[in-house]
C-alpha cells in the first residue's frame, strides 16, 4: 500500500470516527449473539404477565407449561427429533457436562475409555480431564492443518473399553466442520455412544440428528440469538445417563428444578427462526464473511485463513497476519471493530490458542491470529468500514 493511499485511508477512517460515534462494529458472533427482535417479543409476556410455575395445575401453571412444551417442539423441529428427547439446561456448558459425565458414569460396567479431539471447547476438554482423575482413560485425537480430525484415527483408537466419543460439530475458533456422519457410521454397530457439541453449528448449518447419527447433541441459546443462561440437550430415546442433579420430576427427571420459562420461550422462538430462515441466513453470513476476507486480501498480501477452505461454518473467518501481534491488533481496533484474538504476546513469550497450536500454524503466523465472525445483522456497510479500519491499523503497526 503506497504512502498516498495510506494517507487517504487514514483520513477516511478519522473522518468516520469524528462523524460517527457509534458503538464498534460487531464481528464476534461466535462469542455471543444479540437477541433477535422476535425473541424479545416472544419473551415479553412471560416477563410481564405469565409468571406461573409449569408444575402447577391451575391456569397460571398450564399457561407456563404450554409455553415450555411449545418451545420444546421448536427445538425438536430444528434438529429433527422427538420433543421428549429434548431437555432444557442452563447452556452449552451444562449440556456438555451432562452428556459426557452422564454417559461415563452410567457405562462404568461396560468400559472407561472416552475419545475426543484436541480442539474441543473447554466445556468438553475440562470434563474429560476431570474424568481422567476419576480413573477414565481419554484419547485426544490430533487434527490436521485445517483443524480436521482423521476418520482412520478414530477407528484405530477405538478399544473394547470405549463407551463414548465426543467430537464437536464445528469448531468455535476456525469454524471447521467435523465428519460427524462418517464417525457415526463407523461406530453405529459397536455400542459406543456418540455426543456432539453443536453450539456453533445450530442456526448456521443443518443439524439433523438423524442425518448426523448422534446419540446426544448440545445446544447453547446465546449462540443462536436467544438469551444467555439457556440451552438444551438432545438425548436419543433409550440412552441412559447418570443424573448429577436430583430433585423433582421436571424435564422427565433428567434435569429437575423449576423451569426457566422466560428463557426457554426465548430459545424456542430462536430455534423456530433458525429453522425457518436457515438457508437465507447462512447465505448472508457467508457473503459477509467472504466480502471481509476479499477486502483484506486485496490490500494485504501477508494474510492466511485458518480452518478448512470449504468445510467451514459460513460465518467464521479466522485469519493470521504474518509478523503481527494479535493483542496489538485487537487493542488498536477494539474501539471500532469487535473481534477475538487467537494469540497473546507477553514479555514471557507468545500464548497461542490450543486450537491454533493443535493445527501447527507456524509461530510467525500464529501470533497474529484474529477471529472475525459475521451474523444475521451484519451489513455490507459494516464490512466495508471494518476493512478500512483493519487495513489502517495494519499499516500503522507495520510502520511502527
Amino acid at each position: 500500500m503506497g504512502r498516498q493511499k495510506y494517507g487517504l485511508l487514514k483520513r477516511r477512517v478519522e473522518q468516520d470516527e469524528q462523524m460517527d460515534r457509534r458503538k464498534p462494529i460487531y464481528l464476534d458472533y461466535n462469542a455471543t449473539t444479540p437477541h433477535a427482535a422476535e425473541v424479545i417479543e416472544a419473551i415479553r409476556p412471560y416477563l410481564e404477565e405469565h409468571f406461573g410455575n409449569p408444575s402447577s395445575s391451575h391456569w397460571y401453571g398450564i399457561k407456563a407449561k404450554t409455553a415450555v412444551e411449545e418451545a420444546r417442539n421448536h427445538v425438536a423441529n430444528l434438529i429433527n427429533c422427538k420433543p421428549h428427547e429434548v431437555i432444557f439446561t442452563s447452556g452449552g456448558t451444562e449440556s456438555n457436562n451432562y452428556a459426557i459425565k452422564g454417559v461415563a458414569l452410567s457405562q462404568l460396567e461396560n468400559g472407561n475409555h472416552i475419545i475426543t479431539s484436541e480442539i474441543e471447547h473447554p466445556a468438553v476438554i475440562k470434563v474429560c480431564k476431570y474424568l481422567e482423575k476419576k480413573g477414565f482413560q481419554v484419547t485426544y485425537l490430533p487434527v490436521d492443518e485445517y483443524g480436521m480430525i482423521n476418520i482412520s484415527d478414530v477407528e484405530k483408537t477405538i478399544t473394547s473399553e470405549t463407551v463414548l466419543i465426543t467430537i464437536m460439530h464445528a469448531n468455535n475458533e476456525v469454524g471447521t466442520i467435523q465428519p460427524i456422519e462418517e464417525i457415526a457410521e463407523i461406530i453405529k454397530k459397536r455400542g459406543i455412544l456418540f455426543h456432539t457439541d453443536a453450539a456453533q453449528s445450530i442456526g448456521k448449518i443443518p443439524t439433523d440428528v438423524t442425518v448426523l447419527g448422534v446419540d446426544l447433541l448440545s445446544i447453547a441459546g446465546h449462540k443462536v440469538y436467544a438469551p444467555k443462561g439457556i440451552g438444551a440437550l438432545y438425548i436419543r430415546n433409550g440412552v441412559k445417563l447418570e443424573n448429577f442433579v436430583h430433585g423433582a420430576g421436571q424435564e422427565r427427571g433428567w434435569r429437575p428444578g423449576t423451569e426457566n420459562v422466560i428463557e426457554i420461550v426465548g430459545l424456542g422462538k430462536a430455534c423456530e427462526i433458525a429453522s425457518r430462515d436457515l438457508r437465507e441466513n447462512a447465505l448472508h453470513m457467508k457473503e459477509m464473511r467472504d466480502r471481509l476476507y476479499k477486502g483484506l486480501k486485496d490490500k494485504w498480501q501477508d494474510i492466511k485463513v485458518n480452518g478448512h477452505p470449504e468445510k467451514r461454518l459460513p460465518n467464521t473467518l479466522n485469519v493470521s497476519f504474518h509478523g503481527m501481534e494479535a493483542n496489538k491488533l485487537l487493542s488498536e481496533i477494539k474501539e471500532q471493530v469487535a473481534a477475538s484474538a487467537g494469540a497473546a504476546c507477553h514479555a514471557e513469550g507468545v500464548e497461542v490458542s490450543d486450537v491454533i497450536r493443535a493445527m501447527h500454524v507456524p509461530l510467525e503466523w500464529a501470533k497474529g491470529t484474529l477471529r472475525f465472525s459475521t451474523g444475521r445483522m451484519t451489513t455490507n456497510q459494516e464490512i466495508e468500514s471494518s476493512i478500512e479500519r483493519i487495513l489502517y491499523v495494519l499499516r500503522k503497526l507495520e510502520g511502527s
